[in-house]
């Protein structure tokens, strides 16, 4: 029985990536987090004090992320409470673990926060991976790693990194870690589901700020479902060597998605206030009613230019076939985001 680390447990991914480790069974899981154990874990050593890092995903830097989950529900196996930004607390967390799915990081906060958790606590958590025997090490990053687009059926080989913010900055040199330790790397943009506290809100809060569309909403862009990205980051754990033919993946739904069809879905669970009308505005026009309402501009990036990434070789690579598509899906998860944005 594989035994399995997943860091960020108590987070967004890293609660679905437990919760799909414990559906598929034969894994001994352990499960590390700072700011409390996921429920029904024993836990396992103590905590450790230092800034919460955050589970968060994607669009970090870009005015989207992830926000924290509701924790996995894996009774029976261990957790283990240790903090990135305290190396010394790391010490022998990886002994006995075949496979580190390494799925917290640093969103926002001071570039030195950012520095301390995803740089060096990435570094040093690579270095006890090595000294510990792990077999194998996948990285949740983030496609902002390569900074604004326009990107257009990309592929990493293709691209160049850019990151334009400490988040985004950060990431990327905790997948230089990663790689240098012989780890893989998945780079998801835009994830939807269970706990997401910011992608969906953040989107509803521009479509409330603006009187029309923008541009004709006609950009396409590249989402996943929580759930399909848990599968991946396990199947890529859990695949032999040989299938692996790449050491950094795009991680999204093979099929993009026109923003005019994303934000309708958001604006259909968001409310009247989201409620688009005939103007169509320019981008520049956009930006300037969001800075009236105190909204950060830098998410219409995404929603005006191409955000689409080529991820075919990784669901090729693990003979993994994708979820439903991005309409069947966000029915899904239609009634749970209603609920969440009742506050919004």
């Amino acid at each position: 029985m594989p035994t399995i680390m997943i860091t960020g447990a108590a987070g967004f991914i890293g609660g679905h990536v437990a919760r799909e480790a414990e559906r598929r069974g034969g894994l001994s899981l352990r499960l590390m987090s700072h700011r409390r154990p996921p429920a029904g874990a024993a836990a396992a050593g103590p905590a450790t004090a230092g800034p919460d890092p955050a589970t968060a995903g994607p669009g970090s830097g870009s005015g989207f992320g992830h926000g924290h989950g509701p924790g996995a529900v894996v009774p029976g196996h261990r957790t283990v409470r240790a903090d990135l930004s305290d190396p010394g607390s790391l010490r022998g967390v990886c002994e006995g673990v075949d496979v580190l799915l390494h799925c917290a990081s640093q969103i926002g906060g001071t570039p030195e926060a950012n520095e301390a958790v995803n740089a060096r606590g990435t570094a040093a958590l690579m270095a006890e991976a090595r000294r510990a025997g792990v077999s194998r090490v996948v990285y949740l990053s983030t496609a902002s790693v390569y900074g604004r687009g326009a990107f257009r059926a990309a592929r990493p080989e293709d691209l160049v990194r850019n990151p334009g913010s400490p988040t985004s900055g950060s990431r990327a040199h905790a997948e230089d870690a990663v790689l240098a330790a012989g780890g893989v790397v998945l780079r998801p943009h835009l994830v939807l589901g269970d706990g997401d506290r910011w992608v969906v809100p953040g989107l509803a809060r521009i479509l409330r700020a603006l009187p029309g569309t923008v541009e004709g909403w006609a950009a396409r862009t590249s989402v996943i479902t929580a759930q399909d990205l848990a599968r991946l980051l396990l199947g890529a754990g859990l695949a032999p060597a040989g299938d692996l033919t790449a050491s950094v993946y795009h991680a999204a739904h093979p099929v993009p998605v026109t923003v005019r069809t994303l934000l309708g879905a958001v604006a259909a669970v968001a409310g009247p206030a989201a409620d688009p009308v005939a103007e169509d505005l320019t981008a520049v026009r956009a930006r300037e009613l969001l800075a009236a309402r105190g909204i950060a501009a830098q998410g219409l990036d995404m929603l005006t230019s191409d955000h689409w990434f080529d991820s075919d070789p990784v669901w090729r690579d693990l003979r993994c076939t994708p979820g439903p598509d991005f309409e069947a899906a966000f029915k899904e998860l239609a009634e749970g985001y209603r609920r969440a944005l009742l506050d919004i």
